[in-house]
């Protein structure tokens, strides 16, 4: 895992979800938005030897689901949360590096819910599936 400079990380969100997040700690920022509970989780991750290879195991309740993408890991992703009963919807999305990395931020709609999860990772990739997956679980819970 990254070490984590959260002010550049909520310097690089966008407009509107600083303005969302304006008064709050970068520990409650971090907490808020970059949360890691709730009903979906990230088991394992691997990147593919290209840019736009990854394979992603989400635990879902129980049971594993490995989603492998040669393309767009938002597409891929989607398509395997709305099977496992989350129509998520990505309205935006925003990705930046940082010096500590690439920075996304997705805002979702869940069953009429909208709100933001965000993610830093090494890995443009991943940082998409874990910003995702942080959406899906503040709203799905």
């Amino acid at each position: 895992m990254l070490t984590l400079d959260t002010k550049t990380f909520i310097a690089a969100a966008p407009k509107g979800l600083r303005a969302e997040a304006a008064g709050m700690s970068p520990a409650e920022f971090y907490d808020c938005y970059c949360g890691h509970t709730g009903p979906v989780r990230l088991s394992e991750y691997a990147a593919g030897h290209r840019d736009a290879e990854c394979t992603a195991t989400l635990e879902f309740a129980g049971h594993l689901r490995t989603v492998a993408t040669t393309g767009s890991p938002v597409a891929a992703l989607t398509s395997a949360l709305y099977d496992e009963g989350y129509p998520v919807e990505i309205l935006q999305f925003h990705q930046r590096r940082t010096a500590d990395g690439t920075a996304t931020f997705v805002w979702c709609e869940l069953d009429g819910k909208r709100g933001w999860g965000a993610a830093l990772s090494g890995d443009g990739a991943e940082s998409i599936v874990r910003a995702m997956i942080s959406g899906i679980n503040r709203l799905g819970s």
